[in-house]
Formats: C-alpha cells, structure tokens, sequence
C-alpha cells in the first residue's frame, strides 16, 4: 500500500512537472470542475450560469491574455475530482482551478493545486477548514459558521429558548451544528437534540418526528445547496409547518433556484446567508435581470453568485498582475482583493484566503406571487469565526 501510495505521488509530480511555466502564454485556462449531474447537478447548472454571464458581460480578454473556461463534470466524486484536476493542470495547463461543490471534492483536489502552485478557488463548498488544506486554495463562496453564529443570535434575540439542530451529517453539517449550538448556548439558549441525516439518499422523517416529540421553540436545519426541497416537503407532510415550531438555518434550505418547488410551506423561514436573489441593490437587480435573461427565467442563487465571483477576482488579479498568471503572483493579487459583488461589499482576508462579506437574515415572503428570500437585517463585514477563533 505504502508502495503504491509513493508511486502515485511520484506519477503526480511527474504528470505536474510537465505544466509550463504560464508567463509567456497568451491564454489563460480556467479549469471548473463541477457536478453537472448526480443529486449536486443544480450546484453544477447555477455555478456554470455565473461563471459563463460573467466571460459573456466582461469579454474572454483580459490584461492581453485571452480567457478559456473548460468545465467538467466530477459526478460528485472525489477521485473523479482529482483525476480531472490533474488532467486539467498537465494538459490543458489551466491557470486555474474553480468550482468543488461539496467539501470532499475541494479537498481532493487541494494536493494537485499545492504541487502544481496553481489557485484553486472554491466556489461552493462551504467547511471552514477547506482553505487550510493548501496555501492555494481561495474561496469566494462562505462558510457555514460565517451563517450560522449570527442566525443564532437572532434566534436568541427573538424569543427562542429550546432548539433541535438538524443537519446533513458532513463536513458543512458538523460546522453547522457546532457553530449555531455553542454561540445558541452560550447566549443562554437550549439544545434538547442534535440530529445528523446522511448525506447520500437523505429520509428526514423519522428524524423530524422525534424532533415533533420534543416540541422545540424552534428547529435550525442545514442541508447541502438543492436538498431543500426533501427536507421541506417532509416537514409539512408531518403538519409542522402549523406546529408553531419556528424553522430557521442557514439560506441553504431556502435556495432561491428551489424556492418555486419548496412552495408556500417555506413562508415564514428565517435564514442566515450572504446572498439573496431579492437583495436590493444596483449591482444585483442587473445580475438578477442578466442572469435570467441568459438562462430561460433561472433565478441566480448563492452558487451563481460564487462562481460569477471567483471569476471577477481571477479578472482582478490578472489586471493587478498585468497579465502574469503564474500561481504565486496571481495568489498574491488575490489575497486582500476587494470589490463590490452583487451580494454587497466583499474581500479576500490576506491572511486566511477566505471571504470577507455581509451575512443577512431574511424571510421567506410573497411577493407578485412569487417567494423570495426578503433580508430585514444586516451584519456588516463578517469574518469566517472558525479561523477568528484560532488566531
């Protein structure tokens, strides 16, 4: 096994070694590596929507190097992942890598973008310590204790004592958990369960009958970008939607692309996030009308915004870079970058390559006969507070 594992890596180093060297190359390959297919594929379908609207509202030239965005599909596995990642690095010499919809995804790919000294910027998947697995990862979607510490704020600034926390049970799950129940706790709130589901075929009911037991103020619920459906429908199958028990989370379950399909039983949710399809500024009303426009009436969600991101900072930092899109001289342009999203104001903390953004709290509303995700408060400027706490 030892053996086996030594002649991977040599193969590896092998296969990177032959990338060249980017700075005299006219073209800059971004590789995105995404689920197009598989219980992910709407991650994969939003993601590739932001990312090709942005190419599309920029142009594919910038600073005097042409702009090539190769997507492939990881099927949502992670040796699919690295596979791909490597293919993209030693034959297409991609500049880049992007994209990683769930966390075991991202990490796999990490190892190739530390030997290759290529960025590889996260767009979706959301654990804290993602950025930590290599100096070249970059992330310009969020955390999960980004979103969960300030939605358990509110709660506990809202009248809620007793919560039962429901979670997919990986690594955005457990952040999830962790974050929303020790900030809820050390508030002075309760938490009567913690419940984690698995990731793979997900059945919520037995788990939200005990939580009905229980008969909580309040339920907080994540589950991974396109799932929320699942878990809504089951909820009100079982009358909780009328039970009084409040449902909040993080703005996963609430995905903007799925709110048509939850339906009215999602009126009333409260979730923390940095993003809403309804957020009301100049920039996003024209993301919002441009996205739709190119992608038969889809709504953008967080996922599109993420992706359309990361591709405004591999932009910026090749404008910064005048063009060099050698990995450590586009690295360093991206650490401290900041710029004006359609989610709000937004930067790269230099020191832990993650986002810097607005997190808010928004309402499931009705509005033209429509449901939308209606944020009624902001907290400014907010950090990851996983890697606040260790430093």
């Amino acid at each position: 096994m030892a053996l086996n594992r030594w002649t991977q890596g040599a193969a590896l180093a092998a296969l990177l070694a032959a990338a060249p060297a980017f700075a005299d190359d006219s073209t800059v390959t971004i590789g995105m590596i995404l689920p197009m297919t598989g219980p992910s594929a709407s991650t994969g379908k939003q993601e590739r929507a932001g990312a090709e609207l942005y190419l599309k509202e920029h142009g594919d030239t910038v600073a005097g190097k042409k702009i090539v965005l190769s997507i492939k599909d990881d099927t949502g596995a992670a040796d699919v992942t690295k596979r791909l990642a490597q293919e993209l690095v030693a034959n297409d010499h991609a500049a880049v890598l992007m994209g990683f919809g769930l966390t075991p995804l991202a990490l796999a790919a990490a190892p190739i973008a530390t030997e290759a000294k290529v960025p590889e910027i996260v767009t979706a998947a959301a654990t804290a310590m993602i950025t930590e697995k290599s100096p070249y990862v970059v992330r310009t979607s969020f955390t999960l204790p980004q979103a969960s510490a300030p939605m358990a704020d509110w709660a506990l600034k809202n009248g809620v004592k007793k919560v039962v926390t429901i979670v997919t049970d990986y690594g955005p799950g457990v952040d999830a958990e962790k974050w929303f129940g020790e900030t809820f706790e050390k508030g002075g709130g309760t938490i009567s369960q913690k419940i984690r589901v698995p990731l793979k075929n997900p059945d919520f009911a037995p788990f939200l009958q005990r939580m009905a037991d229980d008969k909580p103020d309040a339920v907080f619920v994540f589950v991974p970008s396109g799932f929320g459906s699942i878990f809504m429908k089951q909820f009100v199958e079982r009358g909780l939607d009328k039970s009084g028990i409040k449902l909040i989370g993080t703005g996963d379950v609430t995905d903007d692309d799925l709110l048509g399909d939850i339906g009215d039983s999602a009126l009333g949710a409260v979730t923390a996030h940095h993003y809403s399809a309804a957020h009301d500024s100049p920039e996003n009303k024209a993301f919002v009308a441009a996205f739709e426009k190119a992608n038969n009436g889809m709504r953008p969600n967080f996922m599109a915004v993420a992706a359309y991101d990361g591709m405004a900072l591999v932009y910026k930092a090749l404008e910064k870079t005048k063009g060099d899109a050698s990995g450590d001289a586009l690295l360093g342009a991206m650490k401290g970058m900041s710029w004006t999203s359609p989610r709000g104001p937004v930067s790269i903390d230099p020191e832990t390559r993650d986002i810097v953004q607005n997190i808010y709290v928004r309402k499931v509303e009705k509005k033209d006969g429509a449901l939308w995700n209606v944020e009624f408060a902001t907290i400014p400027d907010v950090k990851d507070p996983y890697k606040a706490s260790k430093h």
